[in-house]
C-alpha cells in the first residue's frame, strides 16, 4: 500500500525530500500528493528544476493551475499561512513532512491531524512531548505505528549518534565534546543585516566563520538516554553552501589506538549501519560529499588518539541530502509499522 504524503514548507529539506522520492524510485511506496508553500508556483517549479547544490532535477518539471507537475504527474499545491486553513483530508494524506521549521511543539503539530492527516514527521528536533525522536539506524525499531507526532531529530544528530553508539558499544564512552562545522544556512544574511535574536547572525554568511548555539548535546541524550549528560557541543557556521563536518573528541573507557578506533567504525559502516554510516580512507574535501545519502562518513585519515583513551574522529555529512534520505527512511518504516509490517 502506498503512503500518501504532504510537505508543509517547500524549502531546502522539502525539495530534497521530493527529489529523493523521485531518485530512489519510491513512488510505489510513498507518493507526495500535496505541498503547502507560501512562495508562488512558478518559483517553486524553478527551484525544483534548478538546484545550485544538487544540480538539475532528473525529470521533467512543469506546472498546471494549482499543481506542480513532475514527469506528467500533478502534485496539489496550496499557499496557506495558517495551519487551520489546510485541508489534508481532501487529499487523503497519511503523513505530513513538517518542514517549515516554524514550530516544534506537539500542540502545533496536532493542527495537521485536525486538518485530516494521520501522522506528522518533524524535520527538526521537537519538544519532549512528541511521541518519539528517531534516528534511523539507531532507534527506529521503537516505532510501533500508533504514534501520531514524531521528530527525525536533526542532521547533526543523525550524523553523530551512529558514531557515538558504535564507540560506546566497542570501547565504552565516558564523556566528550563535539564541534559541528556547519555550512551556511538561510537564517544568515549574505551581507550584514539585522537578526532578531543573535548578534553574530547579523554578520555576512560568506565573509566569516560564525559561532552559533546548538542543541546537539540534548539531542544525543534523547536518542541515547544512557549517554545523557556526557557530551557538550558547540557549532561554527562556515562560508560554504552545503556539506558539514563534526569534530568529535571523546574519552573512551578502554585503551585503544587509531587503528582500533577506525576498525570499529569500519565494521559498523560495512555491517549493520551500511548505507547510514560511511567510512573512507581517501584524501577527500567537503565538496566530495555533496549529494551523499548517508547520515555521515568517517574520515579515517583524521582519527587521532592521545594517551590511549582520548580520541578524535572527523565525520563528513551532507546536511541536506543525507538528512532528507533519513527522513524518508523513518517515514517508510513508520508507515509499514502502522500497517502491521512491510508490504510483501
Amino acid at each position: 500500500m502506498t503512503t500518501r504524503a504532504a510537505i508543509n514548507g517547500y524549502g531546502r529539506i522539502g525539495r530534497c525530500l521530493l527529489r529523493a522520492v523521485h531518485e530512489r524510485g519510491l513512488s510505489g511506496r510513498l507518493d507526495v500528493v500535496a505541498i503547502n508553500e507560501l512562495a508562488n508556483l512558478e518559483t517553486m517549479a524553478y527551484l525544483t528544476r534548478y538546484d545550485s547544490t544538487h544540480g538539475r532535477f532528473p525529470g521533467h518539471i512543469g506546472t498546471h493551475p494549482g499543481a506542480l507537475v513532475i514527469d506528467g504527474r500533478g502534485i496539489a499545491v496550496s499557499s496557506v499561512e495558517s495551519l487551520d486553513g489546510l485541508d489534508w483530508g481532501r487529499h487523503g494524506v497519511d503523513l505530513v513532512f513538517e518542514c517549515t521549521g516554524a514550530f516544534t511543539s506537539r500542540e502545533r503539530a496536532t493542527e495537521h491531524l485536525g486538518r485530516g492527516a494521520r501522522r506528522v514527521l518533524f524535520s527538526q528536533p521537537a519538544d519532549a512531548d512528541v511521541d518519539a525522536t528517531i534516528v534511523y539506524g539507531i532507534n527506529h525499531e521503537l516505532l510501533r505505528g500508533d504514534e501520531r507526532v514524531v521528530s527525525a531529530a536533526s542532521c547533526t544528530t543523525n550524523c553523530i549518534v551512529p558514531v557515538i553508539d558504535t564507540l560506546a558499544r566497542e570501547l565504552g564512552v565516558e564523556c566528550g565534546v563535539i564541534t559541528t562545522i556547519h555550512s551556511a544556512m538561510n537564517d544568515q544574511p549574505v551581507l550584514d543585516a539585522y537578526h532578531h535574536t543573535d548578534l553574530r547572525k547579523t554578520r555576512a554568511a560568506l565573509q566569516s566563520m560564525i559561532p552559533v548555539d546548538t542543541g546537539l548535546a540534548a539531542g544525543i541524550g534523547r536518542v541515547l538516554p544512557e549517554l545523557a549528560g556526557r557530551f557538550e557541543a558547540q557549532a561554527m557556521r562556515v562560508p560554504t553552501l552545503n556539506v558539514s563536518a563534526i569534530d568529535l573528541s571523546a574519552v573512551v573507557g578502554r585503551p585503544t589506538t587509531v587503528a582500533g578506533v577506525n576498525a570499529a567504525l569500519r565494521r559498523a559502516a560495512e555491517g549493520g549501519l551500511s548505507g547510514i554510516l560511511g567510512y573512507t580512507e581517501e584524501p577527500l574535501a567537503s565538496c566530495d560529499f555533496i549529494h551523499d545519502p548517508r547520515s555521515g562518513v568517517v574520515d579515517a585519515s583524521q582519527t587521532r588518539v592521545s594517551g590511549g583513551r582520548l580520541i578524535k574522529v572527523l565525520i563528513w555529512f551532507d546536511n541536506e541530502w543525507g538528512y532528507a534520505n533519513r527522513m524518508l527512511d523513518v517515514a517508510l518504516y513508520w508507515s509499514d509499522a502502522a500497517r502491521g509490517g512491510p508490504d510483501t
